[in-house]
């Protein structure tokens, strides 16, 4: 028997878990930098938020993709999977740009954003699981 994609896995709460993960990760890189604001000689930090879109791209690319091989599917999105994943551990701008206390806490502000509606379609999709799995309509 051929693998496939979870009841689960074939939903976007995997992709927004991702995302959510994300968003965490780069919220602790962008108070650090508020933190250490003062420090001489401390160079701002950011992840890479392109090439993490870029993969997480990607990733539902190949979610979505027909294969006649169902194994081959499954295989290129746990390879797109890790992608994402490698890319959240991507630390970027350790150029010695000074970017001020104001952007920083935009993009703090942005990525909270990010964070809470990634959190609010997860939930929405859970909620439209546990109806199915209950048959309540």
């Amino acid at each position: 028997m051929s693998p496939i994609l979870s009841p689960v896995e074939s939903t976007t709460i995997p992709i927004l878990e991702k995302v959510v993960s994300f968003s965490q990760s780069r919220h602790t890189v962008l108070v650090g930098n508020l933190a250490n604001a003062d420090t001489p000689g401390y160079q701002i930090r950011d992840l890479n938020t392109e090439t993490f879109q870029e993969r997480l791209e990607r990733l539902i690319e190949s979610r979505n993709t027909p294969y006649a091989d169902a194994n081959h599917k499954v295989e290129e999105y746990d390879s797109a999977m890790q992608e994402v994943e490698d890319s959240m551990k991507t630390l970027m701008f350790h150029d010695k740009s000074d970017l001020g206390m104001e952007q920083q806490v935009l993009e703090i502000s942005k990525n909270q954003t990010l964070h809470n509606m990634a959190i609010a379609i997860m939930s929405n999709q859970y909620q439209l699981l546990n109806v199915a799995i209950s048959e309540r309509i």
